[in-house]
């Protein structure tokens, strides 16, 4: 896909979101605006996946994997688990909201289907799980799919499976003890199959990281434990595709993408600090819906 395409399909992404956000009043919008070129990167040229084995419409919560008969894994739209193809695991499962309009934007999940977001009984929860489209693993605590994604990358290397292993991380993520272990191990077992893009937006629900836990300089730390680390702009759409094109032999590669979570909608620097999740009034609607109107009109 051209950088034109994956520029159009970041606006498409943002503009899900935000639509979603204002029928339900409320979501994890600054998530999806400081995402979106790193997942439009993913999906519309970096991830060679299979193509999608899951409806376009999701049926109904089922029961969770591994527990029932009927049981469908979030990972089938994805395209399975097929040897010479690439898996996507997202650890922040409140990201959910930013991949199911991705999936859409790529067609591998109809609109409609996100008319079932956030209702009881759907399986297109705010807070993705494993039955969740687009979401293999359920994150849980933070870290946790990091450590899964690792798991998969080892096997597959055991296996002589060709496919890469893509996971999407938050900065957050990284005052987790499980993620400074996951990044050891992986360098340790020279995991080169394993690329990691990390949305660094300084956010995380206390407010702005660099106050609640400084995390800085994560580029310095990340490959004082043995990786191949790169950090651009992450809405930058050339720098995101050159840096994940960096790989090494032997080396796991982590792309850190630092980002605006307000990127597209402006207005929400007025909200102050605390961006984690957004909710919205009355009174805010047609603001935000004029935003999003132009979003749609400058997506054409």
């Amino acid at each position: 896909m051209s950088e034109q395409k994956l520029a159009e399909l970041a606006k498409q992404i943002r503009h899900g979101v935000l639509t979603e956000c204002l029928r339900q009043g409320g979501g994890y919008l600054s998530q999806a605006l400081s995402s979106a070129e790193v997942l439009a990167c993913l999906y519309g040229e970096l991830m060679d996946l299979a193509p999608s084995q899951g409806p376009l419409i999701p049926p109904p919560f089922q029961g969770v994997p591994g527990h029932t008969e009927n049981e469908i894994n979030g990972g089938i739209w994805n395209g399975g688990k097929e040897p010479t193809k690439d898996r996507f695991i997202l650890s922040p499962s409140h990201y959910a909201q930013a991949v199911y309009a991705t999936l859409v934007a790529v067609g591998r999940l109809a609109p409609e289907g996100l008319n079932q977001f956030n209702q009881d009984g759907s399986s297109v929860e705010m807070i993705g799980a494993e039955h969740s489209p687009g979401i293999e693993v359920s994150g849980g605590s933070f870290g946790q799919a990091l450590a899964v994604a690792c798991g998969i990358a080892s096997a597959r290397k055991r296996k002589g499976e060709s496919g890469l292993v893509w996971v999407f991380l938050s900065d957050g993520e990284f005052q987790e003890g499980i993620t400074w272990e996951t990044l050891m191990t992986a360098a340790f077992h020279k995991l080169d199959n394993l690329r990691v893009f990390v949305d660094v937006n300084n956010q995380q629900v206390d407010g702005p990281m660099d106050e609640v836990m400084d995390i800085e300089p994560i580029d310095k730390k990340v490959e004082a434990f043995g990786w191949n680390v790169h950090r651009v702009d992450g809405h930058d759409i050339p720098s995101l595709l050159r840096a994940s094109r960096a790989a090494k032999p032997g080396m796991p590669l982590m792309v850190l993408a630092d980002t605006c979570p307000y990127q597209g909608v402006n207005r929400l620097q007025e909200r102050g600090k605390k961006l984690h999740y957004v909710k919205f009034g009355p009174d805010d609607l047609d603001a935000y819906q004029a935003d999003a109107d132009t979003m749609a009109t400058t997506s054409a």
